[in-house]
């Protein structure tokens, strides 16, 4: 599954489905989001964007943008 890292530590993980797209945000990503996240089918850490749908690029790109200063934080401390 392909994946991103930034400062050593995962950022996000995504993978193509047959009728979905799945974001890997790990589960403090999930969480922070989950409001905006739940009209979309989820695991732990997870969300399904169907592709029959519109993909909320400018969601994806928040949860992005927060994993970076999550993972900038771990490695400054």
């Amino acid at each position: 599954m392909p994946a991103y890292k930034t400062f050593g530590k995962p950022l996000v993980y995504f993978a193509a489905y047959k009728n979905h797209i799945g974001l890997y945000t790990t589960p403090s990503g999930h969480a922070q989001f989950s409001e905006a996240l739940s009209k979309y089918k989820q695991g732990k850490g997870s969300v399904q964007f169907p592709l029959d749908s519109a993909i909320p690029y400018e969601l994806i790109e928040q949860i992005v943008a927060f994993r970076v200063r999550e993972n900038s934080n771990k490695y400054t401390k």
